[in-house]
């Protein structure tokens, strides 16, 4: 599944793991080293590491991981190219995010930073010893330059970030100052506070509008080692790291070389695995999981399975229609199609028992919607009542649900009242409108793996006499043609960014659904959502973003842009037993690569010191 919103998470969400906070209030101004969106941080004086990291970890040893597709940048900011999504190892932000809390910011190039009561701008107090890779000082220049580049150049979804962010200003070379268009806020601070900085003195003399395959001046824990374009990309340790000893750092950031290999398919990547080719993996494929590790490694211990309970936030996944088709654009017929998919068919034969439907855009949170409409979310949605299906103010989302056994009656006859409705009928066996036009949706996808699960919904659609396909391409002609929006349905997995924000008008704003590269894969324009999502990002109370957040995924559940899928809470882990890893995990994340370290003695053993 494509992950649409990664460039964000490469270059916006805080890649290290956070500091403590000291906060004094002098003339109304707020000076601390760590904020939350609402409430206070989890961490505060006295903090040393953070409780999921060893800070006495060993430092050294090489982990080579495996990516799937391929790449042709190391450019993450610009929506053309194929860019490698672990860029961000090379790159510190201002603040780095605690992965004990869903929305806290901790200083990290930034010592501390000053705010007034209404929130309408932020100063950032840089440390002086912050440096990037070649030695040079980072000073505010650097990030007035970096939010400059983002303002022309950068992908839509990264722009829609900064929407609110009226300007940056550097008052001295280490204090730098955001203004905001909004008031009482803290969503854009949050926001500006992930930023990185690009350095002024490297690109005075490169076209920074251009892909390229250069190693770019970084300055976080790794540098670029090696790249063999499309192949490898190759990263070390920085030894003289400026932040190495900060709290925020320490236990971090073990590894002496990350390795990623990329493979075009994802069997091979498996099989490297096996091979011990491959260190690490997560696993996301039930088969596989369920039968595809009885491999000698695993049966004499040397490989090591863990499924991990997940707390972490998911984005919907599911097969999203293009709402810019004329035959798609009805929302009856999106829904026709939609009773046409067996997900408990597809559990039991092809899942193997796991996974859990999805009935929600925000599912594994507090902020998706769970049975009948609330009375907050009620009195939400009241003042647009008129314009929402009757629906939406008093039941639960219910996919349909089969017996499993493959027969999908119910939901062919549903099918065909909605067809019938819309103006589809079947004519010699095709489902075709009055012009004569059949029914044809092609699902594009960009691996061998969704296929399989794709294609008894295909099956499905062509009993209701739909000319369903399936078209498999390879990662750069898929990018380019979400990009362009130039697919029937496709096959993709969303993330947000909890508490949700800005990112929500990238993914559903009516705007965006014109804008080459946006994340709107859909083209969804719904006043409704856009006033919602308004209102969610304006949000002060955590309570009441969670109650419009729900109100929202009412109404974009309604509109039927896509055919929800499944989703796991859990992180199924495979590894080769060399490494060691905290006692506990951060809650919200895994912590791997960023907390584990290579057992120098177990590595020995298996692998010979080799």
């Amino acid at each position: 599944m494509r992950t649409a919103t990664v460039l964000l998470t490469t270059l916006l969400t805080l890649i290290a793991v956070p500091s403590t906070a000291a906060r004094a209030e002098n003339g109304g101004i707020t000076k601390t080293w760590a904020i939350a969106e609402f409430g206070t941080p989890l961490y505060g004086d006295g903090f040393t590491h953070w409780p999921y990291v060893n800070p006495d970890a060993p430092k050294g040893g090489r982990v080579v991981l495996g990516a799937f597709g391929s790449f042709d940048s190391l450019n993450p900011y610009l929506l053309k190219g194929d860019w490698v999504r672990s860029i961000g190892l090379t790159s510190d932000a201002l603040m780095t995010n605690s992965g004990d809390e869903l929305s806290s910011a901790y200083g990290l190039i930034a010592e501390t930073v000053e705010f007034p009561a209404d929130k309408s701008w932020m100063i950032f107090n840089l440390r002086p010893e912050a440096r990037f890779h070649d030695g040079v000082p980072i000073t505010a220049h650097d990030f007035v330059f970096a939010f400059e580049m983002i303002q022309e150049y950068g992908r839509p979804f990264l722009q829609s970030f900064y929407r609110d962010v009226e300007g940056a200003e550097a008052l001295d070379d280490h204090r730098l100052r955001f203004t905001f268009k909004t008031r009482d806020n803290m969503k854009p601070l949050m926001i500006v506070a992930g930023t990185s900085p690009l350095p002024r003195h490297y690109w005075k003399d490169r076209e920074f509008n251009a892909t390229t395959l250069e190693p770019p001046l970084g300055s976080g824990a790794y540098r670029i080692k090696d790249v063999v374009p499309g192949r490898r990309i190759t990263y070390e340790r920085v030894p003289d790291y400026w932040a190495a000893d900060l709290p925020v750092n320490r236990g971090l950031n073990n590894f002496d070389e990350i390795q990623y290999e990329y493979y075009r398919d994802d069997s091979v990547r498996f099989e490297a695995f096996k091979a011990g080719k491959i260190d690490f993996r997560q696993e996301n494929r039930a088969q596989r999981w369920a039968t595809g590790y009885d491999f000698p490694a695993v049966n004499d211990g040397r490989v090591v399975r863990r499924a991990v309970p997940s707390e972490t936030p998911r984005g919907l996944q599911g097969y999203f229609f293009n709402l810019r088709r004329p035959h798609l654009s009805d929302v009856r017929v999106r829904q026709a199609i939609s009773n046409l998919y067996d997900f408990e068919t597809t559990r039991r034969l092809l899942l193997f028992g796991q996974y859990s439907r999805s009935k929600s855009f925000f599912p594994n949170s507090d902020f998706g919607v769970s049975g009948p409409p609330t009375p907050e979310e009620v009195a939400i949605l009241e003042p647009f009542a008129d314009q929402l299906p009757p629906s939406v103010m008093t039941e639960a989302f219910e996919p349909l649900v089969t017996k499993g056994d493959g027969r999908i009656r119910q939901g062919l006859r549903r099918a065909k009242r909605l067809f019938e409705a819309a103006g589809w009928r079947i004519r010699d066996g095709k489902l075709t409108n009055a012009a004569g036009e059949v029914m044809r949706v092609e699902i594009l996808m960009v691996s061998q793996a969704q296929e399989r699960l794709a294609a008894p919904f295909v099956k499905n659609m062509a009993r209701a006499g739909i000319e369903a396909s399936l078209r498999i391409v390879d990662t750069a002609q898929y990018e380019v043609r979400l990009d362009d929006f130039d697919f029937d349905m496709v096959s993709v997995a969303l993330n947000f960014f909890p508490p949700p924000g800005p990112e929500l008008r990238s993914y559903f704003g009516s705007p965006e659904a014109a804008v080459r590269g946006s994340a709107n894969l859909a083209g969804i324009q719904s006043p409704v959502a856009d006033a919602l999502i308004e209102r969610i990002i304006a949000s002060r109370d955590l309570d009441a973003l969670k109650a419009t957040t729900r109100a929202l995924d009412r109404v974009l559940l309604s509109e039927h842009a896509a055919v929800p899928l499944f989703h796991n809470d859990e992180a199924w882990l495979a590894h080769w037993d060399f490494f060691g890893y905290p006692a506990r995990k951060p809650r919200y994340a895994v912590g791997f690569p960023s907390s584990w370290w290579v057992d120098a003695d177990r590595f020995a053993g298996l692998r010979g010191g080799n």
